[in-house]
């Protein structure tokens, strides 16, 4: 929701932190915004508290702001007497309730610092006095105040849109509204959110007096104050009676009233608006209250001398009625006494809306309920089965997992952005268990790692019981028509809607895609300008004068600062520190910054660029690589947060200057654009398996020449969702020894994350092949080899398994291997991989059938997991930061892949010499090399050894954070096939479904 200039100015303007001295107002369009900012309530020690008092107490808590059963201690009960000095009980009663409140909010505070109390007073009354009265209370409770003041002649929508904003506005805990009983209308009072509402006034919560459970909501303070005089007064209420006079008929006040006073088992008589009571009516009242209104002067409010001796008169109306005097014995309290107490209870409510608003945002068990999964066999195509399933609606799955709804941007029914801030929320709760899925080496056709991932989780969640979450990457478009297909897992194991998984989600690739070619368009642009205009020129519309005032934006002092340049005034700076601050002098030969489409399109792997005549011949050649592969991509999976996430993207390096200085796109000034062009998307998506479990969709980098993996920031936040005894499963892209490697040495070291165990997936048709087998294409039937049982062939694959448990060792991580099944495996292969897979060291080794079953197929790889991470685990990187490039690579390749050492080609030691000259040679090495095999050879199957490893190239996405060598040709554009998939996707004009998708 777009806020109001008057919200805008009372919540921003002004910092919301109790503390913070004096006041402000401010007048904006006819509003007057005022917010007052009150010193942090004390420690206890600091309250003089009395020893002994009476004590309001609804089920044991003298705090509760709800209804219920009101009761007190006869013995210490206070009458009101008609010779008291004036309004003394009322007052002591007043100075307790505020004395107990500023406790409870300073002991909240002190529990959790991050908590601001703030109460939002929407303000068009002219009755100042009752105004001051509450905003001094508030003061003295210790609670900041926002004040949004409108005129008295507002109309209804304008305090309804002002209603609605302080309900969406997280940092408002209570909302009070101070306007005139005619403005009071039901549409308006049921805006309100029942968890702000102090004053009770909303339908929710005079409906849970009614019912008797007001969890959630308040009573009127107006009542409850009066239920105090009552309780102080009468001390036990059991069998009182009570007359009402006045008001309007049926209000909140009187229905909160008639509950209250009916739960302490009070008899209540009613004398309808207009009419006076009858004798006996008024002789049978312990007490008579007076509701308020305007009684008419021609009939008396009470007949003369008929009251009960003894008997008690509440005014609730501040204009004291004439014939409430000469009442012989009865005590009066009037309406201002009451105000006072009522405005006293408002900020008790006020309070306990902190103290709901805290428990709130304290870790809440999980209450996730599966759904029902019916396998057939047959198993379906994908898309039959993901449309077979009815997914929860995902806010609710939101609120299952301990989600708030404030926390949730909405993308349908059946997705969800997640804010950040539910890591600040859950700052102090502890993370559950961190579990990777890797893989061997794979064939082009892949062996599950998705849907492993996917059935691991739901055997743990929907079978087992356990808080678990997937964390997958989102898949690219590109993949997805070409020939691969999608990734949203498979059979009865996977993400749903798994067309909506597949197609473009929420965005982020599209941001990431417009950020990247943004700053494309920022280098070519500036080279031009450059190189067309002189000096001065290039200052006067860098920083160009507005309004007859020249400044530097932010992002350009920041370059001053960098440059050495201490002037921040445009008009200072000499000749020389101009031409600094304008010419980046980038090298056209030297820029490495590419454009980016999300399509497999091989016609722009090479391109000239500026071949208009406007461009004033400045044309070179240029290339278009897949969205995925942008460092952007990059940045998204492993930054921290929104700020990491900027500081990363303007130190990223985009091009070279003829000094060989590098160019970075915070030197471009843009680097707060492509922020902007990300905020979206650096929130997670989350989904659901096709049993409900919980999956977080956010990232995609090319595993190719980036880490591969899925984002630190989903992963941080499942962590924390799941609980100390939860699982978080996320998956590591290609075979171990590239995605698993880049998990550990890179992810896990710009996170701080260890995981606890390492899944590690193998099938028996990969093994097979590398034990010899015939090659195996995408498309191609597979040769009877692999759907027949062939022992040797699979004996001699594992090979390949025992190298990659081996790896995972390397970084003192248990191992479990998770066997994904296919229908042509033989029993005697599968205990045959098993048996090997534990003679190799892994923890535990078995078959999963999650891709027939669901969940209940990988009820044994889900306890195996579990064994596991209570298993001794020594988590280490494979090399030192500080060790020289080359000896990282080095490392890497004799270690990892098993071979015999590198060689480098002039290219590639040409670019480490000029890395470490800039200091970016204490990053991580993030390979790029073939998937298919070990080596650098796709052909090499098996564990080959003997090889050298060739290093063609060394390229650095500084801003991700890591050093890329690449190995052998790599290309960041794949080509679409002869036949690629969307031959076979189409949509159903009538049904809207999509087609042909897998």
């Amino acid at each position: 929701m777009r806020f109001s200039a008057a919200f805008q100015c009372a919540s921003l303007r002004f910092p919301l932190v109790p503390g913070s001295a004096g006041s402000s107002s401010r007048s904006v369009r006819g509003l007057t915004i005022q917010r007052t900012s009150q010193h942090a309530p004390q420690s206890p020690g600091h309250l003089a508290l009395a020893t002994q008092r009476n004590v309001l107490v609804r089920n044991g808590s003298s705090s509760s702001s709800t209804g219920g059963a009101w009761r007190g201690t006869s013995e210490t009960a206070v009458k009101f007497r008609k010779g008291d000095r004036e309004g003394a009980p009322v007052q002591h009663a007043t100075r307790e309730v505020l004395q107990t409140s500023r406790q409870e909010l300073t002991q909240l505070c002190q529990e959790k610092a991050t908590i601001k109390p703030l109460l939002a007073i929407i303000q068009a009354c002219e009755d100042e006095h009752l105004l001051q009265i509450n905003k001094k209370m508030a003061a003295e409770v210790g609670l900041s105040i926002m004040e949004i003041s409108l005129p008295t002649s507002c109309t209804e929508d304008e305090l309804l849109e002002e209603v609605l904003r302080v309900n969406e506005e997280s940092t408002v805990h209570a909302v009070y509204l101070h306007i005139p009983p005619s403005s009071s209308s039901p549409r308006l009072l049921n805006a309100l959110g029942p968890d702000k509402d102090i004053d009770g006034l909303c339908a929710v919560s005079v409906g849970g007096l009614i019912a008797g459970d007001s969890s959630g909501s308040f009573a009127p303070p107006q009542a409850r104050a009066i239920m105090d005089l009552l309780t102080r007064h009468e001390g036990c209420l059991q069998g009182k009676s009570a007359l009402l006079l006045g008001g309007e008929d049926r209000g909140p006040l009187e229905v909160a009233l008639l509950c209250l006073m009916k739960n302490a088992g009070m008899a209540v008589l009613r004398c309808p608006p207009g009419l006076t009571p009858t004798h006996t009516q008024c002789a049978q009242a312990d007490v008579v209250i007076y509701l308020g209104g305007s009684p008419s002067h021609s009939t008396p409010l009470l007949p003369s001398h008929s009251l009960k001796s003894g008997a008690t008169l509440i005014s609730c109306s501040m204009d004291q009625p004439e014939c409430f005097a000469g009442v012989g014995d009865a005590a009066v309290i009037s309406g201002t006494e009451v105000a006072h107490l009522t405005a006293a209870h408002r900020m008790q409510n006020a309070v306990q809306s902190v103290r709901m608003w805290a428990e709130r945002r304290r870790y809440q068990p999980w209450k996730l309920h599966p759904l029902k999964l019916q396998p057939l066999s047959p198993v379906p195509s994908d898309i039959n089965i993901s449309r077979s399933q009815c997914p929860k609606p995902i806010g609710r799955l939101a609120g299952e997992i301990g989600l708030l709804e404030e926390e949730l941007e909405l993308y349908g029914r059946s997705k969800a952005k997640v804010q950040l801030s539910v890591l600040q929320r859950l700052q102090e709760a502890p993370d559950g268990k961190y579990v990777i899925v890797a893989g061997i080496t794979p064939t082009p056709l892949g062996e599950g790692k998705s849907t492993v991932t996917l059935g691991l989780v739901q055997a743990l969640s929907a079978h087992l019981g356990l808080n678990s979450f997937a964390c997958l990457r989102q898949p690219s478009q590109g993949p997805t028509f070409g020939v691969k297909g999608g990734a949203a897992g498979g059979g009865y194991a996977q993400v749903i809607p798994m067309e909506e998984f597949n197609l473009h989600l929420t965005g982020d690739i599209h941001a990431i895609t417009a950020a990247n070619n943004l700053l494309a368009a920022a280098i070519d642009a500036r080279i031009l300008h450059e190189a067309s205009q002189s000096d001065k020129a290039l200052y006067k519309r860098l920083v160009p004068s507005v309004n007859g005032v020249r400044r530097f934006s932010p992002i350009q002092l920041d370059r001053l600062k960098r440059l050495g340049v201490s002037q921040s005034d445009p008009d200072a700076l000499s000749p020389d520190d101009v031409s600094r601050f304008v010419r980046l002098d980038i090298d056209p030969d030297k820029v490495t910054w590419q454009r980016v489409v999300d399509t497999n399109d091989r016609f722009l792997r090479k391109i000239t660029i500026g071949q208009s005549a406007t461009e004033k011949g400045h044309e070179r050649q240029a290339q278009f690589d897949i969205a995925v592969s942008s460092e952007i991509m990059a940045i998204l999976a492993l930054a921290d947060d929104i700020t990491d996430m900027r500081r990363r993207l303007g130190r990223m390096v985009v091009a070279t200057s003829r000094h060989g200085t590098p160019v970075t796109a915070d030197d471009l000034g843009v680097s707060g654009a492509l922020a902007v062009l990300m905020k979206d998307a650096i929130k997670p998506t989350l989904m659901q398996t096709l049993e409900g479990s919980p999956v977080f969709v956010h990232a995609g980098p090319f595993a190719n020449i980036a880490h591969g993996n899925s984002s630190v920031i989903a992963d941080r936040l499942a962590l924390k969702l799941v609980g100390e005894e939860g699982y978080v499963v996320t998956e590591a892209g290609f075979g171990a020894d590239i995605g698993m490697e880049k998990f550990f040495n890179i992810k896990c070291r710009s996170s701080g994350l260890r995981p606890n165990v390492c899944v590690l997936v193998a099938t028996v048709r990969a093994l097979k092949m590398h034990g010899g087998g015939p090659h195996v294409s995408a498309g191609v039937p597979l040769p009877k080899e692999y759907t027949e049982e062939n022992l040797g062939l699979v004996a001699a694959g594992c090979s390949n398994i025992r190298k990659q448990i081996e790896i995972a060792q390397m970084f003192g991580v248990p191992v479990v291997v998770a066997l994904n099944v296919f229908k042509t495996d033989s029993e005697a292969e599968l205990d045959l991989v098993c048996s090997i897979a534990k003679d190799a060291g892994a923890v535990a080794a078995v078959p999963c059938r999650h891709w027939s079953l669901g969940g209940r197929g990988s009820i044994e790889l889900a306890n195996a997991v579990k064994a596991a991470t209570q298993t001794e685990n020594n988590f280490k990187y494979l090399y030192d930061l500080q060790m020289p490039i080359v000896e990282k690579i080095r490392t890497i390749a004799q270690r990892v892949y098993g071979a015999n050492d590198i060689t480098l080609s002039p290219e590639a030691q040409e670019k480490i010499n000029y890395y470490t000259q800039q200091g970016f040679d204490s990053l991580p090495v993030c390979m790029a090399k073939t998937h298919l095999s070990l080596s650098h050879l796709p052909e090499l199957k098996g564990v080959p050894t003997g090889f050298t490893l060739p290093i063609r190239d060394v390229r650095a996405s500084i801003g991700a954070g890591f050093i890329y060598p690449l190995v052998g040709t790599m290309s960041t554009m794949p080509g679409l096939p002869t036949r690629p998939c969307f031959y076979d996707i189409d949509l159903d004009p009538v049904t809207m479904e999509i087609q042909g998708l897998f």
